[in-house]
């Protein structure tokens, strides 16, 4: 007689490993990945790179940046080699010559991830093998203020809906496929909006940066209901910068004292009416802004695309990164 096989016991199942898309580092674990890379910068180059409110140093641009950096050159390399292999498939009827490797960076508002974007940028252009790097933010997608007015969407500034999505994605497939020169429209913080006349100029880089709230949002359905190709669709690598909403909410709040007291100055600034106002008047607008824009946009478009990033930078309340989590291959 065929003696059955014994069931685990409930402990057992509920010890077994939730199965998982990522590898999950600790910090230490992740920074001891940087191997024996050099660090190119130094601290008053780190300092202007910091976005108004962000802690960041030295021993964050080592023990976080350095090997994203290197795992960002191996990925380039690698890249490159499979378009070889494809190249020498196609043979001399659609071989292809190297087209930018393309980087997205996403996350809340506040949350830091100009400042990463501004740091990989500094970072993969020290590399010998790809010394063009440029960086381009959604920003300069959003619909200008008159067209966010007339159609209701000043309130929703930030939100999908808010950008020219399909400008911003034929811009970066034009990049991708590696036209000789691609121009974006310039959004102006300072006065809210974006710049009439004024173009930035992109010429084949070797990498490129795309960063903003929902670059790594999947596409909409076209009105006949096909899917249509979106902005992540091109993209190499993705990076979503993450944190607890509490500490964003924070970050914030501490981000608008700060620009209150500097940059809100400017007779120019779109925003120079919360200085002739007390302090307390105008933090209450900005809990209105975060309570009403920016925390459904966060739950609602931003958060849930978390999951479709190559990499996930989780920061404590301090603003320096505890956790990462890199998606497997």
């Amino acid at each position: 007689m065929i003696s059955p096989v014994p069931s685990l016991p409930r402990s057992a199942h509920r010890s077994r490993p939730e199965a998982t898309p990522y590898v999950d580092l600790t910090r230490a674990e992740w920074s001891a990945l940087r191997d024996k890379t050099p660090l190119p910068l130094t601290a008053e180059e780190v300092e202007r790179l910091r976005g108004l409110g962000d802690v960041i140093d030295l021993d964050e641009v080592r023990d976080v940046y350095l090997p994203l950096s290197r795992l960002l050159n191996l990925y380039v390399g690698a890249t490159d080699g499979l378009r070889g292999a494809l190249n020498t498939f196609l043979g001399e009827k659609g071989s292809q010559s190297g087209t930018p490797f393309v980087i997205g960076v996403a996350g809340s508002v506040a949350v830091g991830k100009s400042t990463v974007a501004r740091l990989l940028q500094a970072l993969l252009a020290r590399w010998p093998e790809h010394p063009r790097v440029e960086l381009v933010t959604t920003d300069g997608f959003l619909l200008p203020m008159k067209e966010l007015q007339a159609r209701g969407l000043v309130s929703r500034k930030g939100f999908p809906e808010s950008y020219d999505r399909r400008a911003l994605t034929r811009f970066v497939a034009d990049i991708k496929a590696g036209k000789d020169e691609v121009t974006a429209p310039v959004y102006s913080h300072l006065i809210y909006d974006i710049v009439p006349g004024e173009r930035l100029v992109v010429r084949r880089p070797d990498i490129l940066i795309v960063e903003g709230l929902n670059v790594l949002q999947p596409a909409l359905p076209g009105k006949d209901g096909r899917t249509r190709v979106g902005l992540a669709d091109y993209f190499d690598f993705s990076v979503y910068v993450d944190a607890k909403e509490e500490d964003i909410q924070r970050w914030y709040l501490n981000r608008f004292r700060k620009l209150r007291q500097t940059a809100f100055q400017n007779p120019s600034s779109y925003f120079q009416k919360y200085t002739r106002v007390s302090e307390e008047e105008a933090l209450d607008y900005a809990r209105t802004t975060w309570r009403t824009i920016n925390k459904p946009n966060l739950l609602e478009n931003v958060a849930p695309t978390r999951g479709r990033a190559t990499l996930i930078l989780r920061k404590g309340p301090d603003h320096k990164v505890q956790r990462l989590s890199l998606r497997k291959l």
